[in-house]
């Protein structure tokens, strides 16, 4: 697998690309799992599963649905979301979010950019889910690599401390953050799910061993 070095340029159909891919995994996911499950913890703090995936699914249909009133997006806002749908079935809930992965990509393309950065954190979500249940793959599996191209670019797009990525799991160095520095840029080595955690906010597992030089791990977090 291999990334390419230069994110400049944005390729409009990778965030719907990235989306339809994660619905065709997770949804079925979903599906299959008792209720009880959903009420699982996750690393967010104060959200169970099914409050992750209320989330998720309501910040699609404000997309879909061109909702963008002032401070929507904000921990207020989400929680509103969250709120609204806490009387809703499970199997609604899991609705909602297929419907928004499904409709969301084209609606994204034609913001030319300024809504990339919610098909990642969808897919970063996804993530969170698959952690909560133990389950393989959290962070990373098949859409690792155009995550990992969309992490770049949102990264050089909005100017983030540049970072040159050595990882274990691909053939290419990944570059990610603003194009030029004052210096040398910060250098990780490590692999690609532990990036992931570190740029979106996650804490690695304990046992995890990586190198990071030149950043903290708080300035790598997208976020913040």
């Amino acid at each position: 697998m291999t990334v390419a070095d230069t994110h400049d340029v944005r390729d409009p159909e990778l965030p719907g690309r990235l989306l339809t891919a994660e619905r065709d995994a997770l949804v079925p996911l979903l599906r299959e799992r008792p209720a009880e499950d959903f009420a699982a913890p996750t690393c967010c703090p104060g959200w169970t599963v099914r409050h992750v995936l209320a989330h998720c699914g309501a910040v699609l249909s404000r997309v879909v649905e061109s909702r963008f009133e002032e401070g929507v997006f904000g921990p207020e806002s989400n929680d509103r979301d969250i709120a609204e749908r806490d009387a809703w079935a499970v199997a609604r809930v899991v609705d909602e979010l297929e419907r928004g992965m499904t409709e969301a990509g084209p609606v994204i393309a034609e913001a030319g950019g300024v809504l990339d950065g919610i098909a990642l954190g969808e897919w970063v979500h996804a993530g969170d889910v698959r952690e909560a249940w133990e389950l393989p793959g959290a962070y990373g599996g098949a859409q690792l690599g155009p995550a990992l191209e969309l992490l770049a670019h949102l990264t050089r797009v909005r100017g983030t401390l540049p970072l040159h990525a050595d990882l274990d799991d691909l053939d290419e160095p990944l570059r990610l953050g603003a194009a030029t520095g004052d210096g040398p840029p910060a250098r990780y080595i490590g692999d690609a799910t532990t990036l992931v955690r570190l740029c979106s906010g996650r804490r690695p597992p304990a046992d995890t061993t990586y190198e990071l030089a030149g950043a903290t791990e708080a300035e790598l977090n997208l976020y913040a």
